[in-house]
């Protein structure tokens, strides 16, 4: 089973998890990508949940974000993770999100606004991995990214495999020309 974790003020609708959705269905491969709370107690438990439930082997997609909480699971529970401009530092980077929105953002899928608050980083701290050593990962990198440092990932996971490209965004421009290494990962 393939979980797709979505980054912050995002959903298991948006263009990246569809166009994975289309790309697994393709393979017959089994894949969900469930909407998240924006509250990380209550993401990490479903996922933990989600996790926990299927007899099969799970692998994780993460995006930046879901990228932060696809490391935690991956090294709770031993399992290969692809992570997609990872937000590898969530509780820094989101703090910064705190201030410029007055305590309020807006979910990119159906734009409700929901509450960001210090209580969430503190949540997000729960969740940071010292040390990475149990998982296994495949890091898919632009360093055109508008809103995290490529090279953080690289330092938090220097034994991946990485992918680091020229240019693109932080919602990673092309993901598609990149399934075939995903799914080579994953075998």
């Amino acid at each position: 089973m393939i979980i797709y974790i979505h980054g912050y003020g995002s959903s298991g609708k948006g263009v990246k998890a569809k166009l994975f959705k289309e790309y697994f269905k393709s393979q017959n491969t089994p894949y969900i990508s469930p909407s998240l709370s924006y509250v990380p107690e209550l993401a990490i438990d479903t996922l933990e949940q989600l996790i926990e439930s299927y007899d099969d082997k799970v692998m994780l997609i993460g995006s930046s974000l879901g990228g932060f909480y696809s490391i935690y699971l991956a090294e709770k529970y031993g399992l290969k993770a692809v992570l997609i401009n990872p937000a590898v530092d969530s509780p820094t980077t989101l703090k910064q999100r705190i201030l410029p929105l007055n305590g309020m953002a807006t979910n990119y899928f159906d734009n409700s606004r929901y509450e960001w608050t210090q209580k969430h980083i503190d949540m997000l701290l729960n969740y940071r991995v010292k040390e990475v050593k149990n998982g296994e990962y495949l890091l898919l990198l632009q360093k055109g990214d508008d809103v995290l440092d490529y090279k953080e990932a690289l330092a938090k996971l220097p034994k991946a495999k990485s992918i680091v490209e020229e240019g693109g965004t932080h919602t990673f421009e092309g993901i598609e020309r990149y399934f075939e290494n995903i799914k080579d990962f994953f075998s």
